[in-house]
């Protein structure tokens, strides 16, 4: 495919992403934003994002003369042919979808846009957003595509570019092609769909994940009653190729920017065609008694009583690898042990600082000084390596409760500390290390 003029609108994890990956793909990529000073970061090649590859990918697209930044989406769009929505869509009021960005980048640069740009959604919008917009533009010669992204933070770049399939969808067949088309590099499935199947993809596909998330947190719990080990039982449902092994560890609960969000618009577009979703609100429902269970887990650890406790906390974005506390389990498990009186030292190596109700210290060992436990958030490889001899001697208590299954409780007991996971046998200390 002859290279196109492309012009992203947005440059959060999902523009920055697309508009670098597109143009590393070849394609002429002008990203817009509203943030001036962002603009100047990242035509200097600053990216503030923590996301593997994606600022080499900018620094090459910047050199080649393919990837630029711009501020003002109107001047932008004028010989554009396919013009990319990035912006956000974050849960509105009563959980559905917020589509107030969507609607004003529309409005502003409807009237301007050239005649055939295709318009493409890849913000995660609900099913009849498409036609929405097109009632909008009020143009039959601007074709509406939706075009959802499948990126996972701290992997974004390498499901762009190595994707399990790509999804276009329009009532215009030939526009919904051709931006599928803009992806002809990639070895992947292309899903040529009508613009509400396509768009009703992206929330199908995270919902599920969402399921099968607080599924296995279920039956962990089921494990700690009956004396079972949840690493065993998934390992021996992940080999059944019709579930697989991935999204089975159990964990304090799903987040992220997406899942919550995009579990409760569905629900609530569910909600509008007078369905009720029973089995997703479930999964919400579970979601909720998940933190709380990790919080008496906690408590528990500490006599019950959490007024006064001292509590170090190991890690606080919502998943390793990245630096995003959007919806973080680790911050609302926290965010609840310090309402309930707790004194929280936390550590995360992608985070440095500024959150209320906690002191965020520089030193992975500093949360362990005078702990009356330990509680490790979010799974960072480097936890498991730390000198848990010395975390011990810091620790005033013996207890190590890792909500990630991510420590080996081998060196945890070794170490002269108790260890307890989740859906797993507790291994309890033989001796305090002083």
């Amino acid at each position: 495919m002859t290279p196109a003029r492309i012009v992203v609108v947005g440059t959060g994890y999902v523009g920055l992403t697309t508009g670098a990956c597109l143009a590393s793909l070849g394609h002429s990529v002008t990203c817009v934003d509203v943030d001036r000073a962002k603009v100047s970061r990242l035509s200097a090649g600053r990216v503030d994002i923590l996301e593997p590859g994606l600022a080499d990918l900018v620094a090459r697209g910047i050199s080649t003369g393919r990837l630029q930044f711009v501020v003002g989406a109107r001047d932008a769009v004028r010989d554009a042919e396919a013009v990319f929505l990035c912006v956000p869509t974050p849960m509105g009021a009563g959980g559905s979808a917020d589509l107030r960005a969507v609607e004003a980048v529309a409005a502003e640069i409807g009237d301007v846009l050239p005649a055939g740009c295709a318009l493409v959604t890849k913000s995660t919008v609900p099913v009849g957003t498409s036609k929405r917009i097109e009632e909008m533009l009020g143009r039959a010669d601007v074709p509406v595509v939706s075009n959802p992204e499948f990126l996972r933070e701290g992997t974004a770049v390498a499901d762009f570019l190595g994707p399990d399939r790509i999804v276009v969808g329009s009532d215009d067949r030939a526009a919904a092609q051709w931006v599928g088309d803009l992806y002809a590099e990639l070895d992947a499935p292309l899903v040529v769909a009508d613009a509400a199947s396509a768009e009703l993809v992206k929330y199908a596909a995270n919902c599920y994940l969402a399921l099968k998330l607080s599924y296995v947190n279920s039956i962990a719990e089921l494990c700690e009653r009956l004396g079972a080990d949840i690493n065993l039982v998934t390992e021996g449902m992940g080999h059944d190729r019709r579930i697989g092994r991935t999204f089975l560890k159990p964990g304090p609960g799903w987040g992220g920017s997406c899942l919550p969000k995009d579990t409760s618009a569905l629900v609530k577009v569910a909600e509008s065609v007078n369905y009720d979703f029973k089995m997703l609100t479930s999964a919400i429902d579970e979601n909720i008694a998940q933190r709380d269970r990790i919080v008496a887990k906690i408590a528990g650890a500490v006599g019950g009583t959490l007024a006064g406790a001292r509590i170090g906390v190991l890690g606080l974005a919502f998943k390793a690898g990245t630096n995003d506390l959007r919806d973080s389990p680790a911050l609302a498990v926290a965010s609840v042990l310090g309402a309930l009186g707790a004194e929280l030292t936390a550590y995360d190596p992608a985070i440095d600082g500024g959150i209320d109700g906690m002191t965020v210290v520089d030193d992975a060992y500093q949360v362990a000084k005078d702990a009356d436990v330990v509680v490790v958030l979010t799974e960072w490889a480097e936890f498991k390596h730390l000198d848990w001899a010395a975390m011990a001697q810091l620790m005033d208590g013996i207890d190590v409760v890792d909500t990630r299954n991510l420590l080996d409780p081998r060196v945890i007991v070794d170490a002269g500390l108790s260890w307890q996971g989740v859906g797993r046998p507790r291994a309890a200390a033989r001796i305090k290390v002083s």
